[in-house]
């Protein structure tokens, strides 16, 4: 038996439980996995809570980590028992061991640990394709990044500037300031304490930026607009805040002829080229010492519960990571 956090219906965070469970052998196409890392996201949050519902139950939640594989499936030749491997986006991380298929999982690089594999995989991996595909940054352009101090933000921000770009990170308070300073953002805006358009418009001398990365949600939609140029880009990528409703495109006609997406992890790994594309990429900058990755905060997986708890409160910053 092995032991696993899984939730029977949705709700809080205590509705998180540690059970046994019964992993079994891989079937054809699949590896087995003890792991070594997993990563916390605030996805797993949606998913728990019911905002992306669950068809269901019980449900193992988590969705990237890393490990060793301890067993192949039938067919398969790319990985071999004892090699370290990681994925992101494909739920049942939060697991000592799990099942996967063999499809899925990438080999992590020399120089790269399992710790770092777990906190970079699907954090890194958003940042590439927000950076690399929905937007692709160039040398000179100004960004603005919500949650700067956060996983996705820390890597982001990093890449963004190793690609030429002047950052504007928003932030929760002047510690997560320092963080984002230290971490690629070349200005910091107190979301709480400033306006963010008039201090994007102060930074850009009243241009305004070319694309606003933004995780949030509902809270901050009007701000990410007004900060950008025209034919400026939004590219919403999460809900901390709730979800978007009853918007109307013609408002993005109103602040100059913008566009807005919401891009996702699932659409930008669908594809075993587009998994090996964006991991290579994250992988590359990262050996290179272009990107650090910046784990802020430890919990034993026993204990995600009062992970998640602090992820909602604002009080992580940086990868949150679950020790199995």
């Amino acid at each position: 038996m092995s032991k696993a956090i899984r939730i029977h219906q949705h709700g809080g965070a205590d509705a998180l439980k540690w059970e046994d469970v019964n992993i079994g052998d891989p079937a054809a196409g699949e590896v087995k996995i003890r792991h070594a890392a997993i990563g916390l996201n605030f996805i797993d949050v949606y998913m728990r809570s019911g905002l992306y519902p669950l068809a269901e139950f019980p449900f193992t939640l988590g969705m990237e980590g890393s490990g060793i594989i301890e067993a192949v499936g039938e067919g398969v030749s790319t990985f071999s028992v004892g090699e370290r491997v990681a994925y992101p986006m494909n739920p049942g991380a939060y697991s000592e061991s799990r099942l996967i298929p063999a499809a899925r999982v990438v080999k992590i690089p020399d120089g790269i640990s399992d710790v770092e594999a777990a906190a970079m995989m699907l954090k890194g991996m958003t940042a590439q394709y927000l950076i690399r595909r929905t937007y692709a940054v160039q040398p000179g352009d100004n960004i603005l990044v919500y949650a700067a101090a956060g996983g996705v933000g820390l890597i982001l921000s990093q890449w963004a500037k190793h690609l030429g770009a002047t950052v504007i990170g928003c932030v929760g308070s002047e510690e997560k300031a320092t963080l984002a300073k230290a971490n690629g953002c070349d200005h910091t805006i107190l979301y709480r304490d400033e306006n963010v358009p008039d201090r994007v418009k102060d930074i850009t001398d009243g241009e305004g930026v070319a694309v606003s990365y933004d995780s949030i949600g509902q809270a901050t939609l009007e701000s990410s607009l007004d900060s950008l140029k025209p034919f400026g880009v939004l590219a919403c990528f999460g809900n901390a805040s709730g979800p978007i409703t009853d918007f109307n495109p013609g408002v993005l006609a109103a602040k100059g002829s913008l566009y807005m997406t919401r891009p996702t992890l699932a659409t930008h790994t669908a594809t075993r080229e587009l998994l090996e594309n964006g991991a290579n990429e994250l992988f590359d900058v990262v050996t290179k010492g272009h990107v650090k990755i910046n784990i802020g905060q430890t919990y034993g997986l026993s204990d995600a519960a009062q992970a998640h708890q602090d992820l909602e409160n604002r009080k992580t910053t940086g990868s949150t990571i679950l020790m199995p």
